[in-house]
């Protein structure tokens, strides 16, 4: 009997996709999202992203602008029904400077059929974690719409 593939579990999705924002792979990183995948950046008044180019084009200006970068998970949840809450911190040195800064953020993504759909950052983690429950929660709500009643 031939051996079957196991779909990776969300929480190793989330880690394997953001192995290569630390190595710079930038055609890795976009193996993790959808053609039309979306990257907001809205709550941090950084404008949204549609599709792999224009996603691809924020994460080659937004980590060129520095000779070090890392990010680190610090939280990774699987809230249900294809949402991920994740909190982030980043450490950079600008280009060109000897400071650097660090950024704790969190993330709430949509992922389907193992891909990235869409990934909203947050400043706020609070905000961020009532938002993924309350994004899981409508889709459970959604997917019961069009279960049959038995």
């Amino acid at each position: 009997m031939p051996e079957e593939v196991a779909t990776p579990d969300l929480v190793e999705l989330v880690r394997r996709s953001t192995e290569p924002f630390n190595n710079r792979d930038y055609d890795a990183m976009m193996r993790f999202w959808r053609p039309d995948g979306t990257w907001d950046l809205s709550p941090l008044g950084l404008g949204v992203y549609e599709g792999r180019a224009a996603v691809r084009g924020f994460f080659e200006d937004w980590i060129g602008a520095y000779d070090d970068f890392e990010i680190g998970l610090e939280e990774i949840r699987d809230v249900g029904n294809g949402v991920a809450f994740v909190v982030l911190a980043q450490t950079a040195r600008p280009a060109g400077s000897v400071g650097s800064l660090q950024l704790r953020y969190a993330s709430v993504a949509i992922w389907r059929d193992g891909l990235i759909e869409h990934c909203t950052q947050y400043s706020d983690i609070d905000e961020a974690r009532a938002a993924a429950e309350q994004l899981a929660k409508e889709r459970r709500e959604n997917s019961d719409l069009f279960r049959p009643s038995r």
